[in-house]
């Protein structure tokens, strides 16, 4: 039987951890962490310092594994995240038996909260689908919570709905008729750059609530341009960028 947790670790600060992540840590027998190749050792490293700084002596064993390319000569989008999913599984299966092969409790860091854009509990179906497993869920502190916080803002209007969605939906289908506050997570080619910029507000943060945290904000047709000269230097600084956005447009009564 394997005891499976999957610990929210917030957004990379270790003070983001909360006392049940904490303890949760504490009681693994083993701890898996992603090798997610050159040039994003760095979030390999955080996740080693945060277990370095909350986990007790002797604590669990901590072991890394490569984690596998998506193949972009799969032309489904859905199709090839899918088949990722289904080898990543697989690696796990392989380092957990090589590791406990009689079992365990073995734990997982997660970025944000599992539950918001991450694949962890989606990869650990599969992992449930192959052998037995008891899956156990620890929320953390999202990079939404990290991105109000940074810009001392609330992430509503009064009464008003918000949408969470991602840089690929905002570029294909545009700014969704649910809200007029929409929050863009996943983005990697600023895809404020396809709306009309006209009376809209964004505010946006580069590795929220970390050490190196930047944040900008304003009016969209003004603060645009900046944001991509920020990021991209940012990027090419640290080798890899986490970033999110709200944008805000005049409501419609």
């Amino acid at each position: 039987m394997i005891d499976l947790t999957l610990v929210g670790i917030g957004t990379g600060n270790p003070q983001h951890l909360t006392l049940q992540a904490v303890e949760a840590l504490n009681g693994l027998d083993l701890i898996l962490i992603p090798n997610k190749g050159a040039g994003k050792d760095d979030l390999a490293g955080l996740r080693r310092d945060i277990c370095k700084r909350v986990i007790k002596s002797p604590g669990p064993a901590i072991v890394d594994f490569d984690l596998p390319q998506r193949d972009p000569a799969t032309p489904s989008y859905r199709q090839r995240v899918d088949d990722w999913h289904d080898a990543i599984a697989e690696i796990w299966q392989e380092t957990i038996d090589q590791h406990l092969p009689r079992g365990g409790k073995v734990g997982f860091l997660v970025w944000g909260d599992p539950s918001l854009y991450d694949s962890t509990m989606r990869i650990a179906a599969r992992l449930q689908a192959r052998t037995e497993v008891s899956l156990h869920v620890i929320p953390g502190i999202t990079s939404i919570q990290a991105l109000t916080a940074s810009h001392a803002i609330p992430l509503n209007e009064i009464g008003d709905p918000v949408t969470i969605t991602t840089g690929r939906q905002l570029r294909e289908a545009g700014w969704p008729e649910s809200a007029d506050t929409l929050v863009i997570m996943l983005d990697g080619d600023c895809s404020f750059q396809s709306i009309d910029p006209e009376g809209v507000q964004i505010w946006w943060a580069a590795y929220a609530g970390m050490e190196n945290e930047i944040s900008l904000s304003g009016a969209l047709r003004e603060a645009a341009d900046e944001i991509i000269k920020v990021r991209a230097k940012a990027r090419a600084e640290h080798g890899w960028i986490m970033d999110i956005y709200i944008l805000r447009r005049p409501a419609r009564r």
